[in-house]
């Protein structure tokens, strides 16, 4: 064989490996009035703000959570599941209002654009990582919020699971 259609069946099939994950991702949820918070035990449409679930693999229904910055603590701790098919976050570029965060509108929290250290409070009233599916319009909440655009895998631990206002530490890389 040559090396050129060896090479192109190598891309081929890397590509098709490629689409079979994709294919086998769970599809998000829709978020309903019987979503409950796995971290506050209350209904996640009474809290303002981004939101999130998590699917594992094997079960039927995500976990749901009141805030992205509560989605992504869930990756961190060590005593929760790891067996994670999917995370998706509202995508706020999307959304209606703050308020109203959407109920389809998720984005894949480990190809999204997160807003940290701004001005937005969370569901529960603590700081929020703001998820977008669009950086540039992440780059938009920071000239009207503050903070800084960052990826899923560049938000510090200590942004998510200690005092907002330290200096950031290491980034994390649980994921």
């Amino acid at each position: 064989m040559r090396p050129f259609p060896a090479l192109a069946l190598c891309a081929g099939l890397a590509l098709l490996a490629a689409c079979d994950d994709e294919a086998e991702k769970p599809a998000p949820h829709t978020l309903t009035d019987a979503a409950i918070g796995h971290y506050c035990g209350m209904m996640l449409t009474e809290h303002e703000g981004p939101k999130g679930q998590i699917l594992l693999t094997g079960q039927d229904e995500p976990v749901w959570f009141s805030s992205a910055r509560d989605t992504i603590a869930f990756t961190l701790l060590p005593e929760e599941p790891k067996d994670i098919a999917a995370i998706y976050v509202s995508d706020m570029g999307a959304a209606a209002t703050w308020a109203d965060p959407g109920a389809d509108n998720w984005t894949d929290a480990r190809a999204a654009s997160f807003v940290i250290e701004s001005d937005a409070e969370g569901g529960m009233g603590g700081s929020e990582a703001v998820p977008f599916a669009d950086k540039a319009r992440a780059e938009a909440f920071v000239a009207e919020h503050g903070g800084r655009v960052v990826a899923f895998d560049a938000i510090p631990s200590a942004y998510i699971l200690g005092d907002s206002a330290a200096p950031p530490e290491e980034d994390h890389d649980a994921h």
